[in-house]
């Protein structure tokens, strides 16, 4: 009876065993059907005639809606400069960072050379471009790349700069003072000399009702190198705007900014004709027109 017994079990565990070997087999075609098909990795891979990207703006600096955004891709390997396979420009650009792609000729890539994608942001006379380069294509760069710009320093910048440093130190230089009464218009300024030259006025003038402005002017050998004129509601209130030119020693405008809030725009050459101007009359004014 025992040897019966023990036989029946057997072959209901066999027959058990078979039940989850089918049920196993069942539930694995679903996944084989269910397997992406070679067709759809292909598609997912980069395509071969583009690069693209991210192009970001170091700093958080507030673009005007004149600002540029040019992208190029170009070959760094030929002789008498680069040349550009592919470019874009975007304006005004909506936000930063701001992404791209560029279309290229694939049969126009050369295995041995070198490819750069370059990008370069102007906003009046702001430019920014990136400290590093971005390859792409060959000898194992990416077809994917994030740029990152900085400011560049313009000629206007570096006479501004200079400009700071020559404002930072008139406490050190010798001072004079004078006033001017009009109809309306009430004047005073103070004039530094260094060396026997006027290299700094800085004047105040109340207009009434019609607003206050406070300047700083700088020379160079007697002509009006730097102006930075704030234009105000009264005195003691904050300004409403600024604005900002520098002239080079032949003369040239090398700076014309007109910032009101937080927004920068390009003065106009007339404002900045103005402004020289004004320096060249508050000269004439404080140094009973010797200038010095």
């Amino acid at each position: 009876m025992r040897r019966i017994v023990w036989s029946l079990m057997s072959v209901a565990a066999l027959a058990l065993a078979g039940c989850n070997s089918s049920s196993d087999t069942s539930s694995s075609q679903p996944a084989a059907e269910n397997a992406p098909a070679a067709g759809d990795n292909a598609a997912a891979a980069p395509k071969a005639n583009t690069v693209s990207g991210t192009v970001a703006l170091q700093g958080g600096v507030q673009l005007s809606p004149n600002a540029k955004l040019e992208i190029s891709l170009v070959d760094v390997s030929t002789e008498g400069g680069a040349t550009s396979l592919a470019s874009k420009t975007i304006s005004p650009v909506p936000s930063m960072p701001q992404s791209f792609e560029l279309t290229f000729n694939a049969t126009d890539i050369v295995p041995s050379n070198g490819y750069n994608v370059q990008a370069v942001l102007t906003d009046g006379d702001h430019k920014y471009a990136p400290a590093l380069q971005s390859p792409v294509l060959t000898k194992g760069a990416p077809s994917q790349v994030t740029i990152t710009l900085a400011p560049v320093q313009t000629a206007g910048d570096k006479e501004f700069a200079a400009f700071k440093d020559v404002q930072a130190h008139i406490g050190g230089m010798k001072i004079t003072n004078g006033t001017k009464l009009d109809k309306d218009v009430s004047r005073g300024w103070q004039v530094f000399r260094e060396g026997g030259n006027v290299k700094f006025i800085r004047e105040q003038v109340d207009y009434g009702d019609k607003g206050f402005t406070s300047t700083d002017y700088a020379y160079k050998d007697g002509k009006p190198w730097v102006v930075v004129q704030q234009k105000k509601s009264s005195k003691d209130a904050k300004p409403s705007s600024t604005d900002r030119a520098a002239w080079g020693q032949d003369g040239s405008l090398l700076l014309k900014q007109h910032e009101a809030g937080s927004k920068t725009d390009t003065l106009s050459d007339d404002d900045a004709a103005s402004l020289q101007k004004q320096a060249q009359s508050i000269l004439n004014l404080a140094t009973g027109g010797k200038g010095k």
